[in-house]
């Protein structure tokens, strides 16, 4: 059935089958990664529809949108059907989607949990294909004073050095601290040195009273949360 669906053009669909429609009448969630890109190209070509010339465009970037952001619009034109308005379509799209995880969080706003910190520290990560480690520096209220890069490394990893950390958060005046660093792998498991100086963060930070809230490390757009992992 759902073969037989893709043969005919979008405009014989059953409504709630047309992405556009369907976007209407279910909500943004209800589509696919294909679908919401075939509202994007508008249309297909002679021999294939919207939709499958968005999955044959996804299948090119191995079904990862992070690796489809990398594609040039050279690459991107390779595929049959994609022409220059197409390509550039799918570009800024994708590029709008990034520029949102990189706006500047609203001020006011107070970090009350992992996924809060995250939001602020990936723009910093996206597309790094070295190790970073950054710290981000709170106030009483849990609302950010300041977001520091504290190290750069290499693909196999980063040195943070704990001084430097709790000298930077007493001179921000900050009230505690949240890590953070990335994994380029993508691999989010933890390693036992990134244990132990979790561990080491947290007892000097309790002596000096600056609590390390958390230690994230992101990999592609997820993240491993120390705290929400009972880690900390």
């Amino acid at each position: 059935m759902e073969n037989d669906t893709i043969r005919m053009p979008i405009r014989q669909w059953a409504e709630d089958d047309k992405p556009r429609e369907k976007l209407i009448l279910k909500g943004k969630e209800a589509l696919s990664d294909a679908e919401l890109l075939a509202i994007l190209l508008r249309s297909g070509t002679r021999d294939a529809s919207a939709v499958e010339l968005a999955r044959e465009l996804l299948s090119k970037a191995r079904n990862n949108l992070i690796e489809l952001s990398g594609m040039t619009s050279t690459e991107l034109k390779k595929i049959k059907g994609m022409g220059d308005a197409k390509a550039l379509s799918i570009i800024a799209a994708l590029e709008l989607g990034y520029r949102r995880r990189s706006a500047e969080v609203p001020a006011r706003k107070q970090i009350s949990s992992s996924r809060d910190a995250f939001e602020i520290f990936y723009p910093n990560f996206a597309d790094n294909l070295y190790e970073e480690f950054w710290v981000l520096m709170l106030n009483r209220a849990n609302r950010k004073i300041a977001l520091l890069s504290v190290s750069e490394g290499g693909q196999a990893g980063t040195v943070a050095d704990p001084k430097k950390i709790f000298k930077l958060a007493l001179q921000h005046n900050a009230a505690s601290i949240i890590m953070c660093h990335n994994h380029p792998s993508g691999q989010l498991r933890p390693s036992d040195a990134d244990v132990r100086l979790t561990r080491k963060m947290k007892e000097a930070g309790q002596m000096l009273d600056l609590p390390v809230l958390d230690h994230l490390i992101i990999g592609d757009e997820k993240y491993y949360s120390f705290a929400d992992e009972g880690m900390l």
